[in-house]
């Protein structure tokens, strides 16, 4: 098998999303909140940080292009 299971912009996209919800629940857990409220904390900001992370990281250059650039293309092209 030639081909990976994500490509390497969802890797990290999960990645980033990962560390910052491991990030949070150790960041509660060193407040005084409980084991279980610093998972679901952490839980929640990786659920919150993977849309976040994939709008912010860039599409590859096979994939459609962002809004902006389309429409200055339009502009230019007629």
């Amino acid at each position: 098998m030639d081909r990976s299971l994500l490509s390497l912009r969802a890797t990290l996209v999960f990645l980033l999303a990962a560390l910052a919800g491991a990030v949070a629940g150790v960041l509660t857990t060193f407040a005084g909140e409980g084991l279980a409220r610093s998972v679901l904390y952490g839980l929640a900001v990786v659920a919150l940080g993977v849309p976040f992370f994939n709008r912010l990281i860039a599409v590859d250059a096979g994939g459609e292009q962002p809004v902006r650039d389309r429409a200055e293309s339009e502009v230019r092209h007629g």
